[in-house]
């Protein structure tokens, strides 16, 4: 699998658990479901997008390899 593979496949995933979150919350609002929202869902995005920063930065660290071997 290249690592743009990945990179969408992460993205994607994300955002199906967002949408479905988004259609849960309004039938789960109690305690729970804030403290789960607080621990678990937000700082989800922050990771997967520190992830995706991480893996644009080796895509172009295997990319210039690559380069480097041809020539």
């Amino acid at each position: 699998m290249r690592l743009s593979t990945g990179r969408i496949q992460l993205n994607a995933s994300l955002k199906a658990l967002l949408l479905r979150w988004e259609e849960t919350k309004p039938g789960w609002n109690d305690p729970v479901c804030q403290s789960l929202e607080e621990e678990f869902v937000e700082p989800l995005g922050q990771h997967v997008a520190a992830t995706v920063r991480a893996i644009d930065r080796l895509a172009q660290m295997v990319d210039r390899v690559y380069r480097e071997l041809e020539s």
